[in-house]
């Protein structure tokens, strides 16, 4: 029972810290990469779907990414969709290929993104705290129900909080290789 509790706290700690890694990639750096357009949805006859699954998405050069409708008639449709997408990008239309430059970063507007980032790390910080605490209750149920010892539930308690120790160490270095990232020129 106590190795369920600790595996189910490990593998929802995970998740948020992917989680994490995975929004911050939304975080614009200046330098272009394909997962910055992930998100973006496009009408494709009707129906919203991800860019991903229209056109093909490269890294032309560290400032430029690429995107090439698998359909010809599709170019104004993903041209639109990334232009009123919340990036702030402005894409420019050659034909079917359409370049996607990034825009350089401002000081003040790098600031402002690791502003966003440090929240975005509190809440996973936060999401691990709260699996902590779920652990533990389910410990002291065990305990109020005569499964396991006190002893056991101290000991269950301590694996826990290494567990949540470790897992928020992880957001620290998540976050300090982004904050790095941002402040790069």
């Amino acid at each position: 029972m106590m190795d369920d509790i600790k595996s189910d706290a490990t593998t929802r700690m995970g998740k948020s810290v992917e989680s994490l890694v995975h929004e911050l990639a939304k975080v614009r750096t200046g330098r272009a990469h394909p997962s910055l357009l992930d998100h973006i949805r496009v009408n494709y006859y009707g129906s919203e779907v991800p860019i991903s699954q229209v056109a093909n998405i490269n890294v032309e050069d560290a400032r430029t990414l690429t995107v090439v409708p698998w359909e010809k008639n599709m170019a104004a449709a993903v041209e639109k969709a990334i232009m009123i997408s919340d990036l702030g990008l402005n894409p420019m239309s050659a034909g079917t290929v359409i370049r996607v430059p990034m825009p350089p970063l401002t000081e003040e507007r790098r600031r402002d993104l690791i502003r966003v980032v440090r929240h975005e790390a509190e809440g996973a910080k936060v999401a691990i705290r709260n699996i902590r605490r779920d652990a533990n209750h389910d410990l002291k149920d065990l305990m109020k129900e005569k499964l396991i010892s006190e002893d056991d539930e101290r000991r269950g308690e301590e694996i826990v909080q290494n567990l949540t120790d470790q897992h928020i160490k992880q957001v620290d270095e998540v976050l300090g290789e982004k904050e790095k990232d941002l402040m790069e020129i």
